[in-house]
């Protein structure tokens, strides 16, 4: 109970810092990640079981294809989806749905090719970076087809497609916002970099190179925003390092290698001053990693390491002085926070790609064949319900009072009680 207390205080400042500065409301899920980037909300009455039919509010077909995770701000959802043409094109579209009742509102084109472009992973889609919404914008990314800001009815306000590189498997870092800046990993082919485009009119702002010795250069990372105001941090994990940027002028501030891990797909969590996060295919390392370095702080700053278990694809939560992750192959860990000692690994069944989500006092598992698993966070592995919804899914859930959002490879449901 003290480290539920401990977290539930720790996401209420949060939350309130956000409501301060004019960001979303508690019950909004405006990124990927949730309000606080990192799988946590103070979302109550949220269902324990479900299935294709029970607990189901609505259930909206969604055209095309994609696994961006749904956002959700006053009452709206927003997701993107990648529409294959007659001719071999490719048509990539925002969406808006009413939340309560599954209604579309809107859809709009925002970038238009006549070929889909290089081949994608099996596990990947056209459509896989998830939006942000703000007050009154939705940023949109797609990797290297581009990126777009629009405004809450669909109008788009600017495009952006001058940041060109080839891409392996395709897409899926979601951008961060920060400081009025959209930073994100271009970690493709070659020349991997970190880049920010201006909020306001989507003109580049900097460009910071990736300097790693890892032969392979791509990877897939969303980066975390850390620090107060002045004081920002952009964490962005990638192949061979993860780094520390200023978010004004993309200066590095500090890294920690990790030898040859590439394809680094989890976004990194942040608790009791240390980050945590992944180190990529083909051998993932956990690793903890405390704040306040300068340079390479490799040998100084790494607290401890962990390989068994750790996830390639889906990103961690903290709860209390726990650390929750999932391998891809379906081994659900609790692990100490300060020892990197495990407290129980357990398989749960099936392959899992989407993040772990805590709320309302339960820790959210969803794996690729679209069961659910609901878990009590602690010290004893305890299952409390498995819900089959029968269709595929990567993307990660979005949680609102009384509802989760799950999006599978044909539709998007809202699930409550």
């Amino acid at each position: 109970m003290r480290g539920e207390r401990r977290v539930a205080g720790w996401v209420a400042c949060i939350l309130g810092s956000l409501l301060a500065g004019g960001g979303a409301a508690a019950g909004d899920w405006p990124e990927f990640r949730g309000p606080t980037a990192m799988g946590i909300s103070t979302a109550k009455d949220l269902p324990v079981r479900w299935s294709s039919t029970e607990n189901v509010v609505w259930k909206q077909a969604i055209p095309g294809t994609g696994w961006s995770s749904p956002v959700l701000r006053d009452g709206r959802i927003y997701l993107t989806t990648a529409v294959e043409t007659d001719s071999g094109g490719l048509v990539l579209k925002v969406l808006a749905l009413d939340a309560r009742k599954g209604t579309p509102l809107w859809d709009t084109v925002v970038f238009e090719s006549p070929v889909k472009g290089p081949s994608i992973h099996s596990k990947n889609g056209q459509a896989s970076p998830t939006p942000i919404v703000t007050a009154d914008r939705i940023f949109v990314h797609f990797g290297h087809h581009g990126t777009a800001a629009l405004d809450l009815k669909g109008g788009v306000v600017w495009r952006q497609n001058a940041i060109q590189y080839t891409p392996v498997h395709g897409n899926g870092g979601s951008p961060a916002l920060v400081d009025g800046l959209l930073v994100f990993g271009v970690d493709g082919e070659k020349d991997p970099r970190v880049v920010a485009l201006d909020a306001a009119d989507g003109k580049i702002r900097w460009e910071t190179p990736r300097v790693t010795p890892a032969k392979r250069k791509f990877s897939f990372s969303t980066p975390l925003v850390v620090g107060e105001s002045g004081k920002r941090q952009v964490i962005s994990p990638g192949s061979g390092a993860v780094c520390a940027y200023d978010p004004k002028t993309g200066t590095e501030l500090w890294r920690v290698r990790y030898g040859e891990g590439y394809s680094v797909v989890p976004r990194p969590v942040l608790a009791d001053g240390m980050l945590f996060l992944a180190s990529g295919y083909d051998r993932p390392v956990l690793h903890a990693i405390r704040t306040g370095g300068m340079g390479d702080v490799t040998d100084t700053h790494v607290a401890w390491t962990l390989a068994k278990g750790a996830p390639n694809t889906p990103s961690m939560v903290v709860v209390g002085d726990l650390l929750y992750c999932v391998s891809d192959s379906g081994i659900a860990s609790a692990v100490e926070t300060k020892t990197g000692t495990v407290v129980w690994s357990e398989r749960l069944g099936g392959d899992f790609s989407a993040s772990i989500v805590y709320a309302d006092g339960r820790l959210y598992y969803q794996n690729e064949v679209g069961v659910g698993f609901v878990v009590k966070p602690g010290r004893t592995f305890e299952v409390l319900a498995k819900n089959d919804l029968g269709e595929r899914t990567l993307a990660s859930y979005a949680v609102d009072d009384g509802a989760l959002f799950i999006r599978t490879a044909g539709n998007l449901y809202r699930i409550g009680k």
